[in-house]
């Protein structure tokens, strides 16, 4: 009994530690609050070369397996041509033949695998596709500053429909506005004779005649792929009468043919920072 009343007088003397809850502060975080901005990105500007290409992809939409195509010369055109090589390495265009405007024309069709073909043996053309150096409202237009002026207008005069693509700095209110060259091609002989014959045709417009060189410097006369000279006319205020104009010219002896290619586009397709418009008569 001393045992146990021992034992329960130390239980009851024991002293209890009293229960002490701490809080313990909660943190919450709240996420910091980034300032929310959305910059307004600018459509890419189109370089010259970009609105050419989409020109040219656009007429190429009117090309079809089978047809007989006018393949034109210069910047513009090369990308035409580029467009049916890859339409035809990939099937989706097929039976086409190329009849080149010009030597440079005629190798790059080639390195692209476009069967190519000559007036000679097709005289019927179903389309050409070609750019050009000055388009104005009534869609005449000079062509030429590539240098392939005659076979140019020999092909597109032969096709039943004529495309032209350019870029929107192409267009003029009147042909020969843009200041820029109008090209015609005359023989070797006696050149002198007919730049100075050339400039005096148009003094009321203030006309400088000048013979095309091979550039770089060179003082060696542009030679076309037909052997022929150029002279080049620019013209301070546009022509008035672009086909009395064009009569003039070729009246002159010598004279094989001139940049004016008058009454012959069917469509025009200008490409411009806005969009791609389609200019017909």
């Amino acid at each position: 009994m001393a045992s146990l009343s021992l034992q329960l007088s130390s239980l009851h003397h024991t002293s209890t530690t009293p229960l002490i809850l701490r809080a313990t502060p909660l943190n919450i975080r709240t996420p910091t609050q980034r300032p929310f901005s959305i910059r307004a990105q600018s459509a890419p500007v189109l370089s010259q070369d970009d609105l050419k290409k989409v020109a040219a992809d656009k007429a190429v939409e009117s090309v079809k397996s089978g047809m007989i195509l006018g393949l034109g010369t210069g910047s513009t055109a090369a990308f035409v041509v580029d467009k049916l090589g890859q339409l035809l390495s990939t099937g989706q265009l097929s039976n086409i033949i190329g009849i080149p405007t010009s030597k440079r024309t005629q190798e790059q069709a080639a390195s692209l695998n476009i069967p190519l073909s000559t007036l000679d043996m097709h005289p019927h053309i179903d389309l050409a596709i070609d750019g050009a150096d000055e388009v104005d409202p009534n869609l005449d237009l000079v062509k030429g500053r590539g240098g392939a002026l005659l076979r140019e207008k020999m092909v597109e005069a032969a096709s039943s429909s004529f495309i032209v693509v350019a870029d929107d700095s192409k267009l003029v209110s009147g042909l020969g506005g843009s200041g820029l060259a109008m090209p015609v091609e005359i023989v070797q002989f006696c050149w002198k004779y007919n730049l100075v014959r050339l400039e005096g045709l148009f003094k009321e417009f203030g006309c400088e005649a000048k013979l095309r060189l091979v550039g770089d410097g060179s003082e060696k006369p542009y030679v076309t792929d037909n052997g022929n000279y150029i002279v080049d006319l620019y013209f301070k205020n546009p022509i008035k009468d672009g086909f009395g104009a064009g009569k003039e010219i070729s009246a002159l002896d010598g004279v094989v043919e001139h940049g004016l290619f008058l009454g012959m586009a069917t469509s025009v397709i200008i490409a411009g920072k806005t969009g791609v418009e389609v200019m017909t008569k």
